[in-house]
């Protein structure tokens, strides 16, 4: 990963807006990264995979607890989707 201190990027955001959208630029300030750029679709694609591992994990933890179950199609009409 690129990294760019703030000065730098206060120098050239256009610039690394741009290469941004290529890769995610770390951000440092006093030595320390402290942010990082990345695109919009990147970053929607990124949420959208912590959202998958965040239902894997309660699935995984339901299943753990061994709790009664609903059918599929109960739980649709529960739902008011049937």
């Amino acid at each position: 990963m690129t990294s760019l201190t703030i000065s730098e990027l206060r120098a050239d955001i256009s610039k690394a807006v741009k290469s941004a959208r290529k890769s995610p630029i770390a951000i440092s300030k006093h030595g320390e990264e402290v942010a990082v750029l990345m695109s919009k679709s990147m970053y929607e694609k990124m949420l959208d995979q912590l959202e998958e591992l965040e239902d894997i994990a309660a699935y995984d933890a339901a299943k753990e607890r061994r709790e009664d179950s609903i059918p599929w199609s109960e739980a649709r009409k529960d739902l008011g989707l049937a």
